[in-house]
This record gives C-alpha cells, sequence and structure tokens, in this order.
C-alpha cells in the first residue's frame, strides 16, 4: 500500500541511484535503435547551480527521457567546462585567503599543479546538483574541456587552423581587463549605467589657431592618443577643413581633419576625435584612414611613455582630471556636460575595462562563418523560435576577427614556439616545434613557449565533436554525430552556438545539430532580472529542498513558453507541489479500490460512457503531449498533461466512478476498475519526462508495473494510443460537465451556502438532453448538490435561468438567498472594480508613465488590469442573471 504522502527527500536519491545502477542513462542500451544526442551546455567546473541552469537542463531532460521511452539509442552527453579566468581567480583567492605566495612567485607549473588539486577537491559541485534535479545524462562518458583526448583536439584544431592561415598573430584592439592583466571576451564584459560627463574640448587649427574645432569626449585621458578629427563628408560646416591639421592640445603633435561617415552631424558639433588605439570604433576609422595607432596605457592603465612627461606614470583616472584642469588652464574646455553612459566592466575583477591595441592570435571567423550562414540559411540547421535566427544572422554576417589569446596560466596552452629572432613555430608537440626551428636554423636552436592560454570558447567550440572522440574515429562518433538539438541561452548564441557551427562545419564538414532550442530567461515574478544587487535571487537548490525537484522541474517546463520570460514564484512551486500530491492521491485512491492493470485490458473495447470517454480524453492528451514535445512547445505539453491529470482525471473521471466502485460486483466494476488503472499507467508515462521522481516511485510501488511493465518506469514504452473510441461519450460527458459546473458558478456568484442543496427546474429539454440526465441524474445530483431535479412548462419566479445546448434549466433561489441584497452587492462590488478598471486603463495609456516605469512594473499593472477586467466579467454576468430572474 501507498505510503499517505510522497516523500521525495528520501525517494529522490535512491530512485536516482537506482537508474544509475541500472544502467538506465546508458548510451548504447539499443544498438539496432535510431540514435538521438544532446550534447549539455558545459557547466564552469567553478559554478553551482542557478535558475538559468535548472531551467535548461530540466529542458534537456524532458527531451532525453521522452526520445528514450520512445525507444531511441539515447545519449547526452554531460561534462564541464575548465572556466580559464573563474577558475584562476577561485584558486588566486585561496591563496590570498592562505596567506600563501601570489602565482607569479610561485611559478607557472606550481599554480597550475595547485588548480589541478583544486578541482580535484572542489571541483563540479553542479554535477551532483544537475543529479539532484533528475538529469539523467550518461554520466560514463562524462568529458572535462582540459582532459587528455579534448586536449588532444584542441592542439590538432589550433595546429591545422594555423596551417591553413585561419589563425594568426595581430596588433588589434581587445577588452583589456587592467586588474586581471588579460584580454577578455564581449561575454565577460558587463555594462553598467553610470551618471558621469561630457567634456567639450577646442581643438586650434594649424592654419589660424584663434578657432577650433569642438570636440567632446567621456574619457579625456584618451586624447593624448588623438590621430585625427573626423567630420562627415556631407557636413558642410566642415567641408572646407577636410584635409586640413589641428593642434592637438597639451602634446607636439598634428593631427589630421578627415572625413568619414562615421561621424555624425546630429551628435554634438559633428566632430569627433579619434584614437584608434582607444576606442573599437575609432579603430576601424584608423585602419580606413591609415592614421598611427598610438597606446597610451601600460598593462595597468597606467599611461605610458607615448604621453608628454608630465602624464607618465599616472593612473588613468588620475590623468583624467590633470587633461581636465591642463586643458581648462589653456582656455580649451569649453563646456562639460551632464551626460549618463555605459561604462564596461569586467565580470570578474568588476574593474573599468580598456579597449586596448595588443598582440594577441586570432581566428580568421569571417572565412569560417561563411558555411555556418548557409547552414542556416537552407533549413539544414534551425532556430527555435525562428526569430533568433535573426540575430545569428546579423552578429556572423558582421563577424570581427575572434582574439582567441589569453594572459592567463589555466588552460589550453598556445602551441606555438618562438625562436630568438622571434620566428613562430606552430606544432602539437615541443618535439615537433624544436625539430622544425632546428631544420630552419640549421643547428639546435633553442625555443620559447608562448606564455598565453586559448580562449575557453575555442575548446567549447569543439564540445559537439570532441567530447565524441575526435580526432580519434569512434564509433561513438560516427553513430552519434551530429547531433539532434542543443538547448542553450540567447546570450551564447554568438560566443558558443556559432562557434561549435563554424568548427563542426570545418572539421567534420557536417552541422554539429539539426536545431537550436533557445529558451527564455527566468526572472523573478515581478519580471526583473534576478541579480545578486538586487537581492531577489530564487535560489533551485532551495527550492527543491523544499517543494522536491519534480515540482520545480513542472514548474519551469509549464512556463517555458517560446519567446516569453518566465516570472518565477515560488507559489507556483509549491501549486506543483500540490499536482504531485493531487497524483499520489488519486493512485492511492485505485490502489483501495482494487484498480489493477488487467494484461487482458482493451482499451478499444469499453462499454461504459465514463470509460469511453476518459480513453478518448487521454488518447487526445498523449497526442498534444507529443507534439508539444516534439515541437519544443514545452508549456504546451506540461499544461496538457496537467489538465488531463487534475481537471479530467481527478476532478471528474474519479468523482463519476465512485458509485460504480463502490457498487456491486460485476462486468461495469471490472471494466471501470482494468480502465482506471491503466489510465494511470498511462498518465504515468506522459507525466514522467517532466516528474521523475513521483512517477517513478508510483510505478515501483503500485499494481501498475507488476501487472503490466515490470521494468522502470523511465524504460518503459511512450504511449502510442490510436482507438479513435468514444468521442460520442466524450461529447455526453462534456455537456454533463458543462451543467455540474454551470450550476456551481451560479451558487458561487450568488453566495449560495455551500451546505445547501437547492432543486434544478428543467424546461425545454429536447430529447438527447433529457436523455443525458436521465442517465447521469445520480452524478448532477450529488455533485451539483441538487436537492430535486424535475421537469417544468414554465420557470418559477425568482429563478436564476441556464442554457445549455438542447436545454434551459432553472434553479429557483429565491427562497434561499435575498435576491434584491445580492443584486444590491453585486453592483457595488461591480462599481469599485469599474473604478479600479478606470484608474488602471488611464495609467496604462500615460505615456509619461510608461516611458518612465520599470519594464517589470508596467507588466504589473498590465496583469492588474486584465485580473480586474475578468472580475468585472464575472460581475456582469452575474447581475445579467439576476435580471433575467426577475
Amino acid at each position: 500500500m501507498l505510503d499517505k504522502n510522497f516523500r521525495p527527500e528520501e525517494a529522490e536519491k535512491r530512485l536516482y541511484e537506482r537508474w544509475e545502477q541500472e544502467g538506465a542513462f546508458a548510451a548504447g542500451r539499443r544498438p539496432d535503435a535510431d540514435p538521438y544526442c544532446i550534447v549539455i551546455p558545459p557547466p564552469n567546473v567553478t559554478g553551482s547551480l542557478h535558475m538559468g541552469h535548472a531551467l535548461n537542463n530540466t529542458l534537456q531532460d524532458v527531451l532525453v527521457r521522452f526520445e528514450r521511452m520512445r525507444g531511441r539509442d539515447v545519449l547526452w552527453q554531460p561534462g564541464m567546462d575548465h572556466a580559464g579566468i573563474a577558475t584562476q581567480m577561485v584558486v588566486e583567492r585561496q591563496l590570498e585567503a592562505e596567506n600563501k605566495t601570489d602565482r607569479r612567485s610561485m611559478g607557472r607549473e606550481a599554480f597550475v599543479k595547485r588548480v589541478w588539486e583544486w578541482k580535484g577537491e572542489s571541483g563540479g559541485i553542479i554535477i551532483n546538483q544537475l543529479r539532484r534535479l533528475g538529469a539523467s545524462c550518461d554520466w560514463s562518458r562524462e568529458r572535462f574541456t582540459m582532459d587528455e583526448g579534448l586536449s588532444a583536439a584542441v592542439l590538432k584544431v589550433f595546429v591545422a587552423l594555423y596551417n591553413e592561415g585561419l589563425i594568426y598573430k595581430d596588433k588589434r584592439l581587445v577588452n583589456w581587463d587592467p586588474k586581471l592583466l588579460t584580454a577578455i571576451s564581449d561575454l565577460e564584459v558587463q555594462s553598467k549605467e553610470m551618471q558621469g560627463h561630457l567634456w567639450h574640448f577646442k581643438y586650434p587649427l594649424e592654419d589660424d589657431p584663434t578657432k577650433h574645432i569642438v570636440v567632446a569626449t567621456t574619457r579625456p585621458e584618451t586624447m593624448l592618443g588623438d590621430t585625427a578629427v573626423a567630420v562627415h563628408p556631407d557636413d558642410p560646416r566642415y567641408r572646407d577643413l577636410v584635409g586640413k591639421r589641428v593642434y592637438l592640445p597639451l602634446t607636439d603633435r598634428l593631427i589630421p581633419i578627415i572625413a568619414d561617415d562615421y561621424a555624425d552631424p546630429e551628435q554634438g558639433s559633428g566632430a569627433v576625435k579619434i584614437t584608434p588605439a582607444h576606442d573599437f570604433n575609432d579603430f576601424e576609422v584608423g585602419r580606413r584612414h591609415n592614421l598611427e595607432m598610438i597606446n597610451i596605457l601600460d598593462e595597468h592603465a597606467a599611461l605610458n611613455e607615448n604621453v608628454p612627461m608630465a602624464y607618465r606614470g599616472l593612473d588613468r583616472f588620475v590623468a583624467r582630471k590633470k587633461v581636465v584642469a591642463d586643458l581648462e588652464a589653456q582656455g580649451l574646455l569649453e563646456k562639460i556636460v551632464d551626460h549618463t553612459l555605459m561604462v564596461p566592466y569586467g565580470d570578474r575583477s568588476d574593474v573599468v575595462i580598456e579597449p586596448w591595441l595588443t598582440d594577441q592570435w586570432y581566428v580568421d571567423a569571417e572565412t569560417l562563418a561563411k558555411p555556418a550562414i548557409e547552414a542556416v540559411e537552407t533549413g539544414k540547421t534551425k532556430f527555435v523560435p525562428a526569430n533568433w535566427e535573426k540575430t545569428y544572422f546579423e552578429w556572423m554576417r558582421n563577424i570581427q576577427p575572434w582574439c582567441i589569446s589569453r594572459q592567463l596560466w589555466w588552460g589550453h596552452r598556445i602551441p606555438a614556439w618562438y625562436g630568438p629572432d622571434g620566428k613562430v613555430f606552430v606544432a602539437e608537440t615541443e618535439q615537433e616545434a624544436q625539430s622544425a626551428a632546428d631544420k630552419h636554423y640549421g643547428k639546435p636552436t633553442s625555443l620559447t613557449r608562448d606564455e598565453d592560454v586559448l580562449d575557453t570558447w575555442f575548446s567549447s567550440g569543439l564540445w559537439p565533436f570532441s567530447t565524441l572522440g575526435w580526432p580519434d574515429d569512434t564509433p561513438e562518433l560516427k553513430r552519434y554525430y551530429k547531433t539532434d538539438v542543443l538547448v542553450t541561452g540567447f546570450d551564447i548564441i554568438f560566443f558558443w552556438v556559432a562557434r561549435m557551427m563554424m568548427m563542426g562545419l570545418h572539421f567534420m564538414e557536417k552541422i554539429p545539430f539539426d536545431t537550436v532550442y533557445i529558451h527564455a530567461l527566468v526572472r523573478d515574478e515581478k519580471g526583473a532580472k534576478m541579480s545578486k544587487s538586487k537581492g531577489n535571487i530564487i535560489d533551485p537548490l532551495a527550492l527543491m529542498d523544499k517543494y522536491g525537484a519534480d515540482a520545480l522541474r513542472f514548474t519551469l517546463a509549464a512556463m517555458a513558453a517560446q519567446g516569453r520570460d518566465i516570472k518565477l514564484a515560488e507559489s507556483r512551486v509549491e501549486g506543483y507541489r500540490n499536482f504531485g500530491t493531487k497524483l499520489w492521491n488519486a493512485a492511492r485512491f485505485s490502489q483501495m479500490n482494487e484498480c489493477a492493470v488487467n494484461p487482458a485490458f482493451d482499451p478499444s473495447r469499453v462499454k461504459e460512457t465514463v470509460n469511453l470517454w476518459i480513453v478518448h480524453e487521454l488518447e487526445q492528451t498523449q497526442k498534444a503531449v507529443t507534439e508539444g514535445i516534439e515541437q519544443y512547445k514545452f508549456n504546451e505539453a506540461a499544461n496538457a498533461v496537467y489538465r488531463f491529470v487534475w481537471h479530467v482525471f481527478c476532478d471528474w473521471y474519479l468523482e463519476c466512478i465512485k458509485p460504480i466502485l463502490h457498487g456491486p460486483e460485476g462486468p461495469s466494476k471490472d471494466e471501470t476498475r482494468a480502465c482506471s488503472a491503466w489510465v494511470l499507467e498511462q498518465t504515468l508515462k506522459l507525466l514522467h519526462p517532466f516528474m521523475p521522481f513521483i512517477t517513478e516511485e508510483l510505478w515501483q510501488n503500485t499494481d501498475v508495473a507488476a501487472a503490466s511493465h515490470p521494468e522502470m518506469l523511465i524504460t518503459a514504452p511512450w504511449p502510442d494510443l490510436s482507438f479513435s473510441v468514444g468521442e460520442e461519450a466524450a461529447g455526453e460527458m462534456a455537456w454533463v460537465i458543462d451543467l455540474i459546473t454551470e450550476i456551481r458558478s451560479v451558487r458561487a456568484e450568488m453566495n449560495v451556502p455551500a451546505g445547501a442543496k437547492v432543486p434544478l427546474v428543467i424546461r425545454e429539454a429536447d430529447a438527447t438532453a433529457s436523455a443525458r440526465i436521465d442517465r447521469h441524474e445520480e452524478l448532477i445530483t450529488r455533485l451539483a448538490r441538487i436537492s430535486t431535479l424535475h421537469s417544468s412548462d414554465s420557470i418559477p419566479e425568482g429563478a436564476i435561468q441556464i442554457v445549455l445546448e438542447g436545454a434551459t434549466l432553472a434553479l429557483p433561489l429565491a427562497e434561499i438567498i435575498d435576491l434584491d441584497k445580492e443584486k444590491s452587492r453585486l453592483s457595488r462590488e461591480l462599481e469599485k472594480i469599474s473604478k479600479e478598471i478606470k484608474k488602471l486603463e488611464s495609467k496604462l495609456s500615460d505615456d509619461k508613465f510608461l516611458s518612465k516605469a520599470p519594464e517589470e512594473v508596467i507588466e504589473s499593472q498590465r496583469e492588474r488590469l486584465e485580473d480586474a477586467q475578468q472580475t468585472g466579467s464575472k460581475l456582469t454576468e452575474a447581475l445579467s442573471r439576476l435580471a433575467k430572474s426577475a
């Protein structure tokens, strides 16, 4: 007998261990089946489960459990990313806390060894947290971006691309972190809105220093690196100045006035200072006009030897103040304007990032992007929702060289060695590089290896094929590549998705996945983005501790509508925990009433109307759930099974069959017992991808498994229901349910006491409606709390009418409630809610409110308006009923 309650804190660990012990997650169990493969977006080795991980991995697990039950040979490939900067910072902070030497004093070899020790002891906590969520990855195949096999793949790719001319060194601008002393990717730059200033400076003309051209900047110190002033070629104010020169204040340099479309005549004075070594847009202008690129900062963002002596060695922000003061002293500061601007900060270091000109390694991304663009254009790879293709194309068609070198110690060290004259030798091993050098120089020559490591996204870009054994031609690579779908967030479409497309097509000559499903963000219940500073972060582990993993999983799936962010409230998780309890109680009810699966039961041959109806409803639900998952409409699939379990099976079917189960033995009772057990069995299967733990526990602790499928639910077959029975019964039961629901609505609207039984008068019922009422009289009177049920040619005074297909019915309430008093109450409530609706409509039509209020506040007001309008409609309908009863 089932326990009174499901206890997730005890069951989840036990069930997960059994799944693993039985090899339920393992790929290759069905060698003759069609393969189905997903590669997990590898979480950082430093990471801990956050709500984005919970959503992402829940959706992947829904897919793999679904396809596993459909008989596919499923591989959900797990692994972790070495997370270069994040991991190095963790260990450096650890050393600092222990009052030990820093990494530079420690030396590279010793420091890297310490990082590996940390990884072995403390890294990968998130893997066990994913297990807690129920993720059914094939953990026997877990990979790490710096394991031996993946490291070999990285080396091979780097060398191959270098030899093809697709990897090279260049001096370009990068996002430079002056605290961590490394280049970082755009994804690691966090823009913060700040209140700053716009300084307007006057640059004297060479041919008439009494005249000036005015430029504006938010970073005055960079003017020391200016090499031009740009104006728009069609700007009549400056047409005669193009080609002339201005004095660059505080220096002894003259710089040209150039014409370039980058200058916007509508912005400021229409003239812009060009600092190619310290601004990404200026860098491109500089290249177009062959301007000198003067780097004025050192790696710590202090001013270097390329500026006048008075500024050398100053911190950038100290230099800013001095530059402004000195220009003001010379009469060249025109004005200072308050200005709101976005300032780039390093997401790890929390210091202002500098565009910095430096030698780095680059990938020719433009060349690699062409096949990747074509693959999406021709539909070989599809984005879901499709609108994300536009984002993909926007990035890919405007792609810049990809900076792949990082000034770190933790990561894949770049396989490049330098000779005494700076010549580079790129090879997979030091021995190969040495051999090439000796041959080049004609004698044994000492080499120095490049100090940098590769961008983490470089190794991640190989993930779909390197995890399957490439560069070796493994059986797994042949069987599971290309993969079926990638589930990921929109923020890494360029950083990861695009690079996997480029690398997969280049080295495997196949797309890495058929479909890219882009899920939305998980926000707080008000629609605000979660952040530590706001204090609104919702911890998935805490929610699982409180409500169980199933409740969290189902919440995320049920709210995962394509293209719509999830507003997560704890009350929703609690509600879906209650849904699980509802299912558990239904199983207990079935068990107590001896509803056991009969292997000989044939759903297509049932005779009872209520059983025909539930078989039909289940068949429709199975189609909806299957189509929903296939089309990545997880919310539609989850809500279809939720509606069936709660609102059809539990609320109506079990109530409908109580008289049969409590009645005498016989064919009707036997059929109903077998039918209800069979329906529960199929329901557990439909619900399993979303709520694996409670469904598996019920499967293994009821008569369901023992009678029909002794194996675990996780490997049971997905329902394939196509009986095409029960349509007439479904119409009949829908009519009866509508009648009971209408009566209940009237009772609630009119404040009829819950315990009071009321008469039901039938008028103008056709033959079909009369027959339905006769067949289900016991059900109607019991569930609608009807005292008597009789026909009449007229409707009694003070009766509330109900009109259904084929019948008009009435509830005489004059002797049960005071109709005038009820009408007065409803009128007052309607007046109150109408005022609320008017107030909200006024606010939401106010442009000032819409322009200034946060997005989540506006959305909250819209929801309030929608709720108020629904309440108003119900009150209006109730008053209308009363008016008709008069």
